[in-house]
């Protein structure tokens, strides 16, 4: 069933809510547009920001874009941190254990951070003040995969999310008006459903399904190496309906995909956290658009093997015309022309696995507290906290 130019209904979303069956991330830009803070300020209200911290309000008065990220405090305690562009922290919010990314709603200017896998938990956050604002817990039988979105108008919030006895990935929907009350769900068709954004049409979602079965009863562990099925799925984001599903080769059943980013021509580019032996070297990055098969991107053998079998962040420049990819194993960044797939430039930064774009490049973090823009000569500002996998280009405009 489809509802033309509406959102969907709760009718319609009525899949699988607790134990009933169901049928049924942020825009892409919204990781790539600088926060207007003069707008911000606006919609904050000149009585709160007067109520900032002084290094806070400072901070914000000199930045032009802000970036989300969950980290690790220095006592031990988890929690997510807005940081600008300088590495000024501007505030942060606790959170009861490891965080992975954050979604941003522009229209009420509220931030979500997403527990790991497998937690269950997510926090809404106001990002000027840390403030948290309500504590989100996912439905019995799933659990947060650590990435979410908001639909174009902010009032739709989706997660993906691990149906962890039937082993497979849904993305959950959240009535945001309703208090984030969760209506539903849709198949991701796959399991290990890991990042998910919203094409620039508005109307369909891509999600990279890493193709690993994991239950919390066993933690991390990896149940199915043996049979994994990766795969780049696009969705109807009103229905539900699956539009298109790549596969990787055969021989590359291994490649888990977790991470993916769009580029100037909508081309959805992933990069790979290869499960095989550690001797082989597969190649790790690619691109694929719906309704055409997946393209794997051929890079030189020294620097396929400075990646270690493994890509922790993607992210697309402003413009669409470069990705970068990172790699904490191999403590290695690399940076793409999206149009040829050759490497630009090449960037070492121990345990760095933190991209998003951040005016003409990018803004990079690592487990070490570094921040740095890669293409800058500048030296990386050091906070003094560890910053986990990825990061979020704040964006007010909406």
């Amino acid at each position: 069933m489809r509802v033309a130019h509406a959102e969907p209904t709760q009718a319609l979303l009525m899949a699988r809510t607790g134990n009933c069956l169901m049928s049924f991330r942020p825009h892409p830009a919204s990781r790539g547009i600088l926060l207007d803070r003069r707008r911000f300020l606006a919609g904050a209200g000149a009585a709160f920001v007067g109520g900032l911290s002084a290094r806070s309000a400072a901070a914000l008065e000199r930045t032009d874009a802000l970036f989300g990220a969950a980290c690790r405090r220095p006592d031990g305690s988890y929690g997510c941190a807005i940081f600008s562009e300088r590495g000024e922290i501007v505030s942060t919010v606790s959170l009861p254990d490891r965080g992975h990314d954050v979604a941003y709603d522009p229209v009420r200017r509220r931030a979500v951070v997403f527990a790991r896998r497998p937690r269950t938990f997510a926090i809404v956050f106001d990002p000027v003040s840390g403030e948290t604002l309500q504590t989100l817990t996912s439905i019995e039988g799933r659990h947060f995969f650590g990435h979410g979105f908001f639909s174009p108008d902010g009032s739709l919030m989706y997660a993906t999310e691990n149906d962890y006895d039937a082993a497979h990935g849904v993305i959950g929907v959240y009535d945001v008006a309703a208090g984030y009350r969760r209506i539903g769900e849709f198949d991701s068709h796959g399991m290990d459903t890991h990042e998910a954004l919203l094409m620039p049409d508005g109307e369909m979602i891509v999600v990279a399904n890493g193709g690993i079965e994991t239950h919390p009863d066993y933690g991390r562990q990896k149940l199915n190496l043996s049979t994994m099925e990766p795969s780049i799925a696009f969705i109807d984001r009103r229905s539900g309906d699956l539009l298109d599903r790549q596969l990787l080769p055969s021989h590359l059943h291994k490649l888990s995909l977790h991470h993916i980013a769009v580029d100037a021509r909508n081309r959805v580019w992933f990069g790979g956290q290869y499960q095989g032996a550690s001797s082989d070297a597969p190649p790790l990055v690619g691109f694929v658009e719906a309704g055409r098969p997946l393209a794997l991107t051929a890079m030189p053998e020294t620097d396929l093997a400075g990646l270690g079998n493994y890509i922790g962040s993607v992210a697309a420049s402003r413009d669409g015309a470069r990705v970068a990819v990172s790699s904490p194993v191999g403590n290695t960044m690399l940076i793409l022309e999206a149009a040829t797939g050759n490497i630009l430039s090449r960037h070492a930064m121990r345990d760095g696995c933190g991209l998003a774009p951040d005016g003409s490049g990018f803004m990079a973090t690592s487990g070490a507290g570094d921040i740095v823009r890669l293409e800058d000569d500048d030296s990386p500002t050091r906070a003094d906290l560890e910053w986990d996998n990825h990061i979020l280009a704040l964006d007010a405009v909406g």
